[in-house]
């Protein structure tokens, strides 16, 4: 069962990644309901006040910078991933910091060469400007937030020769702000931070204390300041790069073993999903990696931590080798990640999570992709191809993924009333994120870092919800048949058997006091969902059951029969996963519509078959089963009144 926590402070890892701009610190920011900015709980709002008064700085310029730099988080005198520092990301790289680096001798060549740079050390020329020591400024927001502000507004003097009381005239030192040298990546900043001052924000912070930054529709930043900057273009780039204008884009070829050149979807292959992955290593050490001649891998995008920036791999017209599941390659495009899983929210930074909705919004509208959970899902919500690959499929980005703020980052937060569920509703997983703090045993060997050296338990922000054998606590956890064909589950950091993930949708299968059953992995499950606090109910989704009274087959793959294959072509195997059936009287929700059977050869031709098959939510991961082996169902309004 989780544990409800009004605070929330996440160890930030002590390796660094690799570094250019922007730095943002490490936890997403959770929205709070609005409250009165007075008594102990205005503190921080009530320090960055007095931060901007004595610098003479228009107080939402600081708060909307602060924002985008940290969410108003601290994290006591731990650094973020890329070695900044309290609400206003001062930053100070160490040599400590860079010993514990454990990317690869790629990595850390390349955070060895960044270690002198200015940018990483604006820690200790905010201790100059102030007077204040490193060691305060590391520690105490307070002084963080006033040393912040003596940069910024030390920035504001170099380039207007004052300090402005109209916040449209902070652009370019904001822009200075983000540490960029590149033009593209500096803007970009700017224009996040003048965004949050226009739409304005509210939220919590790690101390229990609330901010609030008032929406200032009117300002019109004076954009042109950053010529003054005289930073770089970025570089030039291949022709068929594919990125939205928003997102700091370049490209690296990826291997060319790691995929297949194709024509998606003009060839008939469709293009309907996206998946989330981490790199389980830093940023430019995962692109060294990827690009190597003699990796078999691929991915179409790789995302910095720091600050959002990209680099494409693969045209999306191309099939990349990067769910583990060549029938899910056909049809998907792969977002990697810098970051580790076993870390947690610990990498997923704001700029990541920014830019990775408008790079998968851009994307969506390109190719009609439907911005749902249902089309956007995770590495470990993929299939598994065949039985004997199931139980080695990858966990990546994790619990600490915070699906319910990307999906609203993409416009599209997870709907429905949070309400009692009723049996035969259909339910969406949607745990409170930051209040949502389980216990997971992470191991050496989930954690490439080093930074655990035993199997340690950790309470972290986690985006599910635990699956027990019974409406009781104290409760076995499932045991997935591919995991654990024997005993019982686990709560191991990659035991993603046991575990239901927010914007997941499932049958309720029973009630009882405040547990909730659904139909999973052809069991019964329960978990803890008193007044439905981790559920939204969810209507006009298709309910699939078998159509008969024998158990369905359940797929890992969507390929042709072998007879279907033309002659000379060779058939890939579809055969069904030998651990899982949907028993009759079960019922599971589709994920997408039933589409027919493909495949694809090098040579460009293409194979599609005569069958349907439905996706269908079987457990964690997704399955595949024939649409003529089923009845489809619509659901519609089948909750208690009370909801809200």
């Amino acid at each position: 069962m989780h544990k409800r926590k009004k605070r929330l402070r996440l160890s930030a890892v002590l390796a660094v990644s690799a570094l250019t701009a922007g730095g943002l610190a490490t936890l997403p920011f959770t929205a709070l309901a609005d409250t009165a900015q007075n008594g102990p709980d205005a503190s921080r709002q009530q320090d960055f006040s007095a931060a901007a008064a004595r610098y003479h700085i228009p107080l939402d310029v600081l708060l909307g910078l602060a924002y985008q730099e940290s969410g108003w988080q601290s994290h006591g005198e731990l650094p973020s991933t890329d070695g900044g520092f309290g609400p206003m990301h001062l930053t100070d790289v160490t040599p400590a910091m860079m010993a514990g680096n454990d990317a690869g001798a790629a990595g850390r060549s390349d955070l060895a060469a960044l270690a002198a740079k200015p940018a990483l050390h604006t820690l200790q020329a905010a201790a100059e400007l102030t007077g204040l020591s490193p060691e305060a400024l590391r520690g105490d927001p307070a002084a963080n937030i006033r040393g912040g502000a003596a940069l910024l507004a030390s920035y504001q003097k170099e380039l207007t020769g004052g300090t402005s009381a109209d916040a449209a005239q902070w652009y370019g030192a904001v822009a200075r702000y983000s540490q960029s040298t590149e033009k593209q990546a500096a803007v970009r900043f700017a224009d996040r931070v003048f965004a949050t001052i226009r739409d304005g924000a509210t939220g919590g912070t790690d101390d229990g204390g609330r901010v609030r930054l008032a929406a200032a529709p009117s300002v019109r930043p004076a954009t042109t300041q950053v010529d003054r900057l005289r930073l770089k273009a970025a570089a030039a780039t291949a022709a068929d790069i594919e990125c939205p204008a928003s997102v700091d884009c370049s490209f690296v070829p990826g291997s060319a073993a790691g995929g297949q050149v194709s024509n998606r979807p003009a060839n008939g292959i469709r293009i309907d999903t996206i998946v989330i992955h981490d790199l389980e290593s830093t940023y430019q050490a995962g692109i060294n990696t990827l690009a190597d001649p003699k990796n078999a891998a691929s991915t179409h995008y790789v995302m910095r931590s720091s600050d959002g920036a990209v680099t494409q791999m693969v045209p999306t017209k191309d099939i990349a080798f990067q769910a583990g599941n060549y029938s899910s390659n056909l049809h998907s495009i792969g977002i990697e990640h810098e970051g580790y899983a076993a870390q947690g929210a610990t990498w997923y930074t704001e700029a990541q999570y920014e830019a990775t909705a408008d790079l998968v919004t851009y994307l969506a509208g390109r190719f009609g992709i439907p911005l749902d959970r249902q089309h956007i899902i995770g590495h470990d919500n993929v299939a598994g191809p065949n039985s004997s690959l199931v139980s080695g499929m990858h966990w990546d980005p994790g619990n600490g993924w915070d699906w319910d703020h990307f999906m609203r980052l993409l416009g599209r937060p997870l709907g429905g009333p949070h309400a009692t569920p009723s049996i035969g509703s259909v339910v969406t997983i949607d745990p409170p994120f930051a209040d949502n703090v389980q216990t997971v045993n992470v191991c050496p060997a989930d954690d490439p870092t080093g930074a655990t050296p035993a199997c340690t338990d950790k309470e972290q922000a986690s985006n599910f919800v635990y699956l027990r054998t019974a409406p009781d606590a104290t409760a076995p956890l499932f045991a997935d048949q591919a995991i654990h064909p024997t005993g019982t589950g686990t709560d191991r950091i990659n035991d993603w058997g046991s575990t239901a993930q927010s914007g997941q949708q499932f049958v309720v299968a029973d009630v009882q006091d405040d547990w909730t059953a659904i139909w999973y992995s052809g069991a019964k499950v329960w978990f803890h969902n008193p007044d439905g606090e981790n559920t939204r109910t969810a209507y006009g989704v298709k309910i699939i059951k078998p159509s008969g009274t024998s158990p369905v087959a359940v797929y890992g793959s969507s390929y042709p029969d072998k007879s279907e294959y033309p002659a000379g072509l060779g058939a890939s195997t579809q055969a069904p996963l030998s651990m899982y059936t949907v028993p009759a009287g079960q019922a599971y929700v589709a994920t997408q519509a039933p589409a027919a059977t493909d495949d694809y050869f090098t040579s460009g031709a293409v194979v599609i078959g005569a069958k349907k098959m439905y996706t269908v939510q079987y457990n964690h991961r997704v399955a595949l089963v024939y649409a003529d082996d089923v009845t489809a169902t619509t659901a519609t309004h089948h909750w208690e009144d009370g909801g809200n």
